[in-house]
């Protein structure tokens, strides 16, 4: 039986859920190499795991229920250890997002979250010299799993301006691995990426915002703002918002140019 966290826990999610392993373990009287096969892992990965190099995998903490014949319990707890990388504030919008069936989005600065690799918003977090990086990193990596989910994924239609595409964040390796990733979501069928060209001054808007649908209840709009963003119900709030981002669309080029114009910027960092 797994219990409370106590009120002096580790900093990390992953180091929290570390020790978790690493006292099933010893309670099956196993070591590492063994404990490895019976959760058909490498010893490596037990290793990184259990010293919270690494915050395990929602595929991890199942392999754990089976071995520990738990109903699940790991699986819980890995998800409730995710969402300690939100900020208080933000939690609420998180909730609303993973029950989302269509998610629009407009970033004038930088990828939002939903399409961030793991090295992009590493540096993006870093910024901000975060007391723990790997949670925070962690939980915004953990929000992407609503665009592959099994059951019903989210349909994301994104739109940005040229110059997010075109701003090193990081190494050229980063930025390669980021760009391809936005590259695949614009080919994905279910999701659209349409980008504002660079010769096209948009006026419209000028902060990050996003528009969430369910399969029932209304639509809800979240802005992202500083020190904190904020979610709006109201239908007229709601209403302004899908204005301003259908006419942030209508100023960005076709979903189908989207591609070409990644490769041509891919190019600079081929040469």
């Amino acid at each position: 039986m797994i219990e409370r966290p106590p009120e002096t826990q580790p900093l990390s999610a992953a180091a929290y859920f570390g020790q978790e392993v690493r006292a099933l373990r010893e309670s099956l009287g196993l070591s590492q190499d063994r404990f490895a096969e019976e959760m058909h892992y490498q010893q490596s990965q037990i290793s990184k795991v259990e010293s919270g190099a690494v915050f395990a995998s929602e595929a991890f903490a199942r392999a754990l229920d089976v071995v520990a014949k738990t109903p699940g319990v790991y699986r819980r707890l890995r998800e409730r250890l995710s969402k300690l990388g939100h900020p208080d504030w933000f939690a609420p919008y998180v909730d609303l997002e993973a029950k989302a069936t269509v998610v629009r989005m407009f970033n004038p600065l930088l990828l939002p979250g939903l399409v961030q690799t793991r090295a992009y918003a590493e540096e993006v977090l870093r910024a901000g010299r975060p007391l723990d990086l790997e949670a925070l990193v962690t939980a915004r990596l953990g929000r992407q799993a609503i665009l592959t989910r099994q059951e019903s994924p989210a349909r994301l239609w994104l739109v940005i301006n040229e110059a997010v595409l075109r701003a090193q964040v990081g190494s050229a390796e980063t930025m390669q691995e980021q760009l391809l990733r936005v590259r695949e979501l614009a080919e994905t069928p279910l999701h659209r990426v349409q980008v504002v060209p660079a010769g096209r001054l948009n006026t419209v808007v000028a902060s990050p915002f996003g528009i969430l649908s369910f399969k029932e209840g209304p639509d809800v709009a979240h802005v992202d703002g500083f020190p904190r963003g904020y979610v709006l119900a109201e239908r007229s709030d709601v209403d302004r918002a899908s204005d301003a981002y259908d006419l942030v669309r209508a100023l960005a080029l076709p979903p189908g140019d989207t591609a070409e114009l990644i490769d041509q910027i891919l190019k600079g960092y081929n040469t």
